[in-house]
């Protein structure tokens, strides 16, 4: 089993910035890639990025260019630089981990409000 508990949400104006952190504990050696997702009210889940072992970067064209996935491969931590963030940005953001199994582990979610 592995355990993932986000940090760093909260409430932001226009164009300032967050960063959020996601540590994992449990049986954590066999991990695939890990990530950020969000889901804003009254939409599906969506991938916000994501990095998978070999360090490879993904992320969703909105965020391009604004936010900074880093792991920290010792610490057993993932964390997102959320920067310039724009009212769309606000959601619930989750932090997300696949095993080289392919299970899915989720953590609890963080709240992101970014105000106009």
């Amino acid at each position: 089993q592995v355990q993932l508990v986000e940090s760093g949400g909260g409430l932001v104006q226009a164009g300032g910035s967050l960063r959020l952190s996601c540590a994992a504990s449990g049986s954590i050696f066999s991990i695939s890639a890990m990530g950020w997702y969000r889901q804003a009210a009254g939409k599906q889940r969506e991938l916000v990025a994501r990095v998978i072992s070999g360090g490879t970067t993904n992320y969703a064209d909105s965020v391009k260019g604004r936010f900074t996935i880093s792991r920290d491969n010792a610490k057993n931590t993932v964390s997102l630089q959320m920067n310039s963030l724009k009212p769309e940005d606000t959601g619930v953001y989750y932090c997300n981990e696949v095993t080289v199994w392919g299970t899915i582990y989720w953590g609890q979610g963080t709240q992101v409000t970014v105000s106009s």
